[in-house]
Formats: C-alpha cells, sequence, structure tokens
C-alpha cells in the first residue's frame, strides 16, 4: 500500500494504437477506483498508419523512448533502463503488462529494478499462429516460456486464449485467469442516418470490415469473399474501416470495383458503420476475443467470422451470428445467407445485443480488474520464478 492507502499498479503498452489492448486500457482507466489504486500508464508512441488511441484523450500518459512495435536492441534497451528506472522511482505493487514486446521488456525490468512486485501479463491474443515461421515461432514459444516462470499472472481474454497457450507449455493452469474484455460503444444512430454519414445508398445490402488492414486480419480474403458476394448480389457495397501497412494493397485490390466498395480509413465513430451495415465480416487467420465482433453485437447487427482463437467466445454460432473455417468461399456463403434472410439477420442481431452487453461490459472488465489486483497485493509473489 502507499502512504495514503493505495495500491500502486504500473501499466506497461507497447502502444496504445487503435486496437483492443488500447480500448480494454482506457475503459480501465475511466472506471478504476483512484481511492483504492494509483494506477499509472507506461507507453511508447504509435506507427503513423496505426491510429493513436489516445489523440484527444486527457489521461496522464508517461511516455517510454524505444518502446514501441518494432523490435530494435538499442530501442529496447533504452526502453528497458527507462523503466527500470520508473520503477524504482514509483514502487509499483503490481507491474501490469500488455502485448509481447512490452511483457517481456516489462517482467524483465522488475527483476532488474529489485522492487519485489507482483507481475501480471495479459494475452489479448497470441503470436502461434499466422504470424511466423516456424522456426521464429518456436523462439516465440521459447521466450513467453521463460516468461511466464516470472510470471504471477497470466491472464487471457478467453479461454480459448488460454489453452491454446497452456498447450504450447506456457505457463501453468494456476497462473491462469480469464478475463474477458469490457466494451462500452456510443449510442449507434439510425441506419438512414448512418448511411447517409457515410454515403451508402438506403436500400443496398452493406457489409463491414472494422479493424487493422494487415496480414494477420487478412483483408485479401475479404475481398475475395466480397467478389463471391457481389457475383451473387452485384447491388451489394462493402465498407472498409481501418487502416494498416496494406492499405495500399486493399486499394489496388478493389480498383476494378469502386462504386462497390467504401475505404473510410479510421473513424472515431465507428457506431456508425455499425450501424449502417446488414453484416460485418471478419476474416482473420488469428485472433483474441475480437472487440469488433462485441460492437458489432451491441449494435445489433450480426457477424460473419472466421472460426479461430476466442472468436466462439463472443460469436454464438447460429444464434447472435455465423462461424466459417478461414476460407472465402464458405465466409461469402454465410455473407450470402444472412444479406437474403432479413428475419434471420434480425433475430441474430438482436440476440447478439442482449449477449454482448449482458456479457461484455466495461463495468464487469473493471470488477474483475481489481478482483486481480486486490488478489496480487494481498499475496505479492506467491508464484516463484526465477530467470534461469
Amino acid at each position: 500500500m502507499t502512504p495514503d492507502g493505495r495500491i500502486r499498479v504500473m501499466e506497461i503498452v507497447a502502444r496504445m494504437n487503435i486496437g483492443g489492448p488500447a480500448k480494454q486500457v482506457m475503459g480501465l482507466y475511466d472506471g478504476l477506483d483512484s481511492d483504492e489504486f494509483d494506477h499509472r500508464l507506461y507507453t511508447g508512441h504509435v506507427d503513423e498508419t496505426e491510429g493513436d488511441q489516445l489523440a484527444g484523450a486527457t489521461l496522464q500518459v508517461h511516455r517510454v523512448p524505444g518502446l514501441g512495435r518494432s523490435i530494435r536492441p538499442g530501442d529496447d534497451c533504452r526502453a528497458l533502463l527507462r523503466l527500470v528506472a520508473e520503477m524504482r522511482a514509483f514502487r509499483p505493487h503490481i507491474v501490469h503488462t500488455r502485448t509481447a514486446k512490452a511483457g517481456a521488456l516489462g517482467r524483465v525490468a522488475v527483476s532488474l529494478a529489485g522492487i519485489g512486485a507482483a507481475r501480471a501479463h495479459v494475452f489479448h491474443g497470441h503470436l502461434l499462429h499466422g504470424y511466423f515461421s516456424s522456426a521464429k515461432r518456436r523462439l516465440y514459444v521459447s521466450a513467453e516460456r521463460r516468461l511466464a516462470v516470472m510470471s504471477d499472472r497470466l491472464v487471457t481474454v478467453g479461454s480459448g486464449v488460454r489453452d491454446d497457450l497452456l498447450a504450447a507449455g506456457i505457463g501453468r493452469p494456476e497462473q491462469y485467469v480469464v478475463i474477458p474484455p469490457g466494451v462500452a460503444l456510443a449510442r449507434p444512430p439510425g441506419r438512414d442516418a448512418a448511411r447517409a454519414r457515410l454515403g451508402l445508398p438506403s436500400d443496398a445490402p452493406v457489409v463491414a470490415f472494422v479493424g487493422r488492414l494487415t496480414r494477420i486480419k487478412r483483408p485479401d480474403r475479404f475481398l475475395d469473399a466480397a467478389r463471391a458476394v457481389l457475383h451473387r448480389l452485384p447491388a451489394c457495397r462493402f465498407v472498409v474501416c481501418g487502416g494498416g501497412e496494406l492499405r495500399e494493397e486493399v486499394e489496388r485490390g478493389v480498383s476494378g470495383l469502386r462504386d462497390s466498395f467504401h475505404l473510410l480509413g479510421w473513424r472515431g465513430d465507428v457506431e456508425t458503420v455499425y450501424a449502417a451495415a446488414d453484416v460485418v465480416l471478419l476474416t482473420s487467420d488469428n485472433e483474441g476475443t475480437p472487440l469488433t465482433l462485441i460492437e458489432a453485437g451491441m449494435a445489433g447487427t450480426p457477424v460473419v467470422a472466421t472460426r479461430v482463437g476466442s472468436v466462439a467466445e463472443v460469436v454464438r454460432d447460429g444464434v447472435t451470428g455465423l462461424l466459417a473455417a478461414p476460407d472465402a468461399a464458405e465466409l461469402a456463403g454465410h455473407v450470402h445467407r444472412l444479406l437474403t434472410d432479413p428475419p434471420l439477420a434480425r433475430r441474430m442481431g438482436e440476440s447478439a445485443r442482449l449477449w454482448t452487453t449482458q456479457t461484455f461490459s466495461v463495468e464487469r472488465l473493471v470488477a474483475d480488474t481489481e478482483a486481480l489486483y486486490r488478489s496480487l497485493s494481498a499475496a505479492p509473489g506467491s508464484i516463484p520464478w526465477s530467470i534461469a
């Protein structure tokens, strides 16, 4: 405890780009009890292509030079030394890390700082599938196994993610805690108003892709599925909300179908995109517990998604949406089914609204996280570790 009785928490995330980890951090800062917790955020800078979740935000941030997305030995050493210095100055009871790079540097920094803080690392997903060659995957698994030994708690956003990590030999079952995401979505506008804002026709079928345009999200698979749907429903429109390193590749992919595709870039009013869509489509090779699908459900929009990671813990297949293998033809078939059966789409959308609002609230996320912090502060160091 601090002299004023609060539990000191040092939260470290590599970057606050638009995406799941940053949104969870923002939700915690708005909801955590400041009378009980002194909760401080340490983060690096965001690449220009990713969108900055902190743009316009008022919360206090401690910037750590070198703590960004890319792995660069010089920057990483600089970030590690800065984290050690910050830990010795703040003396946190708990170091709470998110994302792979921040998780590695943060947990090692606790050892170097000699402060005896409890360590909790959050896996918002994992890098076991779709990111690396087999050799690099082995290195990743080996590193995470060693880091798990240095951790008091390993937090996952879904049981599927936990089970994948355990199957890879990362950590022990008793170390794991599942804390699903918590999401707050602004009130969506009406369908016609949303379409007017986005320049979409009021009477056309609309399918939305919301997320980073990066390899793991498979925007190429989205385009293949979209072309298959257009073959059967030529009037369909496809909305892409997001940016990333593959934006130019996506632009080239739709060059001959400009009237059918609307590339919006990043938008702060993502609820408008969900409200305008008849279906939200996720085509990823790997996911944790996607906030996009939770948000779509809260807006009452059914989804079609690949059955990867913990997606099935958000989308109740056949009830709130439809799941498929990572196959463009199967995804396109599910999208066509929902677009041509409006009563089914409405039923699934309403079921999705009820399910997601009951299960994935920010209030529940805050309560679960506060309980985690209390348990760690009550018995810090309860799980032995060593670097060896």
